[in-house]
């Protein structure tokens, strides 16, 4: 079984920074793509930043230019650098891990607890 545990959250300023990260008990570069994903009270979960087993990297509009997601196959770790943070930036975020691809393999997600970022003066 899967287990990814996530890091870094908390209360931030908006303008302001975070690191988040995700380890996992297994070895990440079997994954076909891992990712962060963020859920507002009352809303649904949204993508965030996805990075494939190429590395090749995949981000909404919303945190474009802002956020990057990396990955350090040699810590089974992922990051999300999150800079110049917005109170909209505010959410839960989940760490994602998918083996399998859509369309072509059986899919299987694996989530972490989830931590929480909060953007506010």
């Amino acid at each position: 079984q899967v287990q990814l545990v996530e890091s870094g959250g908390g209360l931030v300023q908006p303008g302001g920074s975070l690191r988040l990260s995700c380890a996992a008990s297994g070895i990440i570069s079997t994954f076909s793509a891992m990712g962060w994903y963020r859920q507002a009270p009352g809303k649904q979960r949204d993508l965030v930043a996805t990075i494939d087993s190429g590395g090749r990297t995949n981000y909404p509009d919303s945190v474009k230019g802002r956020f990057i997601i990396s990955r350090d196959n040699g810590k089974n770790t992922v990051y999300l650098q999150m800079n110049s943070l917005k109170p909209e930036d505010t959410a839960v975020y989940y760490c994602n891990a998918r083996r399998g691809i859509a369309g072509l393999s059986p899919v299987t997600d694996y989530w972490g607890q989830g931590t929480q970022v909060t953007v506010s003066s």
